[in-house]
């Protein structure tokens, strides 16, 4: 399993983090302050850093700077929105910069992007008796193949990824489509209409009013 360290000196933050990427499959440890991710560090193995820049202790650039021998990749999440503060993050050899406020799909976004480019992401996703090989574009139910579009699969694992999470219409467009959600577009709307038919998923995947969509799957 994918073990992720998230460092924010602000427990709220943390909480939601480690809630939105637990559901997503992934293992988290939470600290809210830079001396205790270092002694975290030590002790542990940990596949991605979620890191912030103002901590008590340890700042985030420091624990960059301990890091950054040892491989581990780095997103720094950090309210210091000036674009001197990312370039030194950036050249401190952090993988990507995400400002807060952030939406937790685009957070997970980011560290599945991330872990790809590692080599570290995990290849079997499962939602009931619904498994989904995304290095294979192989989806299963009871053990019987589905077929799938391409967009469909990418919606499939945009909602596995985001377990239980209200996801935005233009969120799940944008991120599938690679473009401009318009208001007036049903196609979304028909691609998860199918996706719903084909996975006997009527009434697991809801649609929640005036936001999109969310897969609700018991935990």
């Amino acid at each position: 399993m994918i073990r992720i360290l998230i460092v924010d000196d602000e427990k709220p933050i943390c909480d939601l983090i480690d809630l939105h990427l637990c559901a997503a499959g992934y293992h988290c440890t939470a600290v809210q302050d830079g001396i205790e991710a270092l002694r975290q560090l030590d002790e542990n193995r940990f596949d991605l850093i979620l890191l912030d820049v103002m901590l008590p202790g340890v700042d985030g650039y420091d624990i960059m700077e301990y890091v950054r021998p040892i491989g581990i990749p780095v997103i720094f999440i950090t309210a210091k929105d000036q674009v001197r503060d990312r370039v030194k993050g950036l050249r401190l050899g952090a993988d990507d910069y995400l400002i807060k406020p952030f939406e937790m799909v685009e957070l997970a976004a980011r560290v599945e992007a991330v872990l790809r480019r590692y080599h570290k992401t995990d290849s079997i996703l499962t939602a009931g008796d619904v498994v989904v090989d995304v290095d294979g574009r192989k989806v299963t139910k009871s053990g019987r193949l589905v077929e799938l579009t391409n967009k469909e699969f990418g919606l499939l694992v945009l909602f596995i990824r985001n377990k239980n999470v209200a996801l935005f219409r233009e969120t799940l467009y944008e991120q599938v489509w690679q473009g401009e959600y318009t208001a007036d577009s049903r196609t979304l709307d028909l691609h998860v209409q199918r996706l719903r038919k084909k996975l006997g998923w009527e009434r697991l995947l809801a649609a929640v009013y005036k936001v999109g969509y969310r897969l609700e799957v018991p935990e």
